[in-house]
């Protein structure tokens, strides 16, 4: 199980990239369908290369506006609000260090709570 929950964390730090990566797809895409109507075979690469860096950055912009706003998302996807790898929640807890944080969530006896 623990195999399958590292595969699907791997994936997902991959989705930031991949992303990107397909937005500029798109955009290069657009940009070689407007390159056709140009005369010049120079301005229409020019064109396809700035309409696929907009296309993949302004995505990217908006992923990590999305990450940053999303803690569920960042929480499946074991990402961090930019976007990279979690490892902290991979690594094992020592066992001094679980029970450490498990007295810290319970009231404690011998300490008066302020009301």
């Amino acid at each position: 199980m623990r195999v399958a929950g590292l595969v699907l964390s791997f994936f997902g730090w991959l989705l930031t990239p991949f992303v990107a990566w397909a937005a500029s797809f798109v955009g290069a895409w657009l940009g070689t369908l407007l390159a056709s109507i140009l005369p010049s075979p120079t301005a229409g690469v020019a064109l396809t290369a700035v309409l696929g860096g907009a296309a993949g950055f302004a995505t990217l912009i908006l992923w990590i506006r999305l990450l940053r706003r999303s803690p569920r998302l960042r929480r499946t996807l074991h990402v961090t609000e930019a976007g990279t790898p979690d490892v902290l929640d991979q690594l094992p807890t020592p066992l001094g260090a679980a029970d450490e944080a498990e007295d810290e969530d319970e009231p404690s006896l011998t300490t008066p709570t302020s009301r």
